[in-house]
Formats: C-alpha cells, sequence, structure tokens
C-alpha cells in the first residue's frame, strides 16, 4: 500500500453540485500534480468543511470556496487562485487560465457569472444551500 505524499496538501473545491455550469466546471478544471490533489466537495452535504464555511460566514451561494492548506478562498478569489495553479492542458484550462489569472478581472467577472448561475437555478426551480441560515433565502 503507498503512503499519501503529505508534501502535497489536499486541495478542495466546494460548490453547489445541483447547479449545472458549477457542475460542468468542476469537472474539467485541473490542477498541476506539483500543486497537489484536488477534491471535490458538494456544498449541499454536511461536511468538516462545509462547517468551517459556515462558521467563517461565508455564503456559499454567493460562491463556492477553495481550500488550500487552512485558507480559504471565496468566489473571485476562488476562481482566481484556482486559475493560477490549474493545469494548462485542453483548451478549457488555457482560457480559464487567461480569463482569470488576473485579481481585478476575476473581481469584474466572477459577479456576472454568479448572476447567471442563480437566474439558471431560479429557473431550474433549485433551492439555495443557505448555510447561514437567513431567513427567507430558501428560493432564488
Amino acid at each position: 500500500m503507498s503512503r499519501p505524499d503529505i508534501s502535497r496538501p489536499n486541495i478542495l473545491l466546494v460548490y453547489d453540485k445541483e447547479c449545472p455550469a458549477c457542475h460542468a466546471y468542476c469537472q474539467v478544471v485541473r490542477i498541476r500534480e506539483s500543486v497537489g490533489e484536488l477534491r471535490i466537495v458538494d456544498a449541499r452535504e454536511d461536511s468538516e468543511v462545509m462547517r468551517e464555511i459556515t462558521g467563517a460566514g461565508l455564503d456559499i451561494d454567493q460562491g463556492m470556496v477553495l481550500k488550500m492548506g487552512d485558507q480559504l478562498y471565496y468566489g473571485a478569489d476562488a476562481i482566481h487562485a484556482l486559475a493560477l495553479i490549474g493545469s494548462r492542458s485542453g483548451i478549457f484550462n488555457r482560457f480559464n487560465y487567461w480569463m482569470f489569472r488576473s485579481r481585478r478581472v476575476s473581481k469584474v467577472l466572477y459577479p456576472l457569472l454568479r448572476f447567471f448561475r442563480n437566474l439558471l437555478l431560479k429557473l431550474l426551480g433549485k433551492t439555495r444551500i443557505n448555510n447561514l441560515n437567513q431567513p427567507g433565502r430558501d428560493r432564488f
């Protein structure tokens, strides 16, 4: 049995698996092997990382979270960090790097992506995750 490489941390990407756009993105995004192993976490399932995200006051309905080591990256910062650690193999990953390698561009584009994500979920009749238990925030 091989031992895990402790020098390469697990990197967690937490997102809403019921969102078709988010799910498609998370299935094709790749990180460089030298950085660590990317593990995808469904935000709708109870997990230690979701409890940590909620404890940090991050609204998962408003942004995905990337956890690297002890650091949480949220929304635009998460997509920016993914672009920087991402593999450049494949058209999608090269495009992802090109689009989100700039923190400034990420902060401008991410709210637009979030708007269309929320619109899509509303059209599909999905409920919010509402991990912060905000009253009246069950539907999109």
